[in-house]
């Protein structure tokens, strides 16, 4: 077979670059202003790389000014505890919906569908008052219990499991294995990429959110990461805009590591739940 020409490439290859550097000009320019001086940040001249190295000023304003490290560990508490509740419902629901016959199953999944259709601010209030009430608000409970079901993952996951043989679920019924194990020990471990697709979607929504942890947080050693970036705000003395991206960039960190340790399943997730309708 004849290789392609490098030359017939050349468009697109220039287009998905050219895509990728205003994807990624953001993140650059936050690198950039995490290590400039306050006086380099709004100079009339546009250089990524500044005249006086402020690394250690900025990033070491960030690591005594918060507690980061804390912040940090309450994120992963918090993002991996919604994430292991999430799967925990999610899966049986979508394995019922794609692999069980039963009554309404379909008026079901149009509920799942709808469920899509309601940000969650609009239930924000009665959540508050509920969580308010059971004496919850200030705690972990607090920022975990109300996403432990998530309506996208019940779609991805349907849509993923019908993608798999009905042979392999009658082989597994046919040696005797309940449907309760076939969820967890024949279904789920050949659902990893979409599993890894969606932690990746779950964790980083999560992760970045600030609209329900202001509302159920005021202590400080329960902050997110994302509340921990608050902090170099100020109204009175002005955005101190050098350690606000150190911060920032500490905090977004882990995020990108983990999408490039699993861009693959992550890509492959997003593929194969289309599959099949």
């Amino acid at each position: 077979m004849q290789s392609r020409p490098l030359i017939l490439d050349l468009p697109r290859l220039a287009l998905l670059s050219l895509a990728a550097f205003v994807v990624l000009a953001p993140y650059i320019w936050m690198v950039a202003v995490s290590v400039k001086p306050q006086d380099e940040v709004f100079k009339a001249s546009l250089s990524l790389i500044p005249q006086k190295w402020a690394l250690v000023e900025n990033y070491g304003k960030v690591l005594a000014t918060i507690p980061i490290w804390t912040y940090i560990v309450n994120g992963l508490i918090v993002c991996f505890g919604i994430l292991f509740f999430q799967i925990l419902f999610a899966v049986p629901a979508a394995y019922a919906l794609a692999k069980l016959n039963f009554r309404g199953r379909e008026l079901v999944f149009g509920f799942v569908m709808l469920g899509l259709l309601v940000p969650y601010q609009t239930t924000a209030l009665p959540l508050y008052l509920g969580i308010h009430q059971l004496g919850l608000l200030n705690s972990y409970t607090a920022l975990i219990a109300p996403f432990t079901c998530s309506v996208f993952a019940i779609f991805l996951f349907r849509q993923f499991f019908r993608a798999i043989p009905d042979d392999l679920i009658n082989a597994a019924r046919i040696d005797g294995m309940g449907e309760f194990s076939i969820v967890w020990r024949v279904v789920l471990p050949n659902a990893l990429p979409a599993a890894t697709a969606f932690a990746i979607f779950s964790v980083v929504a999560h992760w970045n959110d600030l609209f329900w942890p202001l509302i159920v947080i005021q202590k400080g050693d329960l902050y997110t990461p994302a509340m921990g970036i608050l902090a170099f705000r100020s109204v009175e003395a002005g955005e101190d805009y050098g350690a606000l991206m150190a911060a920032a960039l500490l905090v977004t960190a882990p995020l990108v590591l983990a999408f490039l340790l699993a861009q693959r399943r992550f890509i492959e997730g997003i593929t194969m739940t289309g599959l099949k309708g």
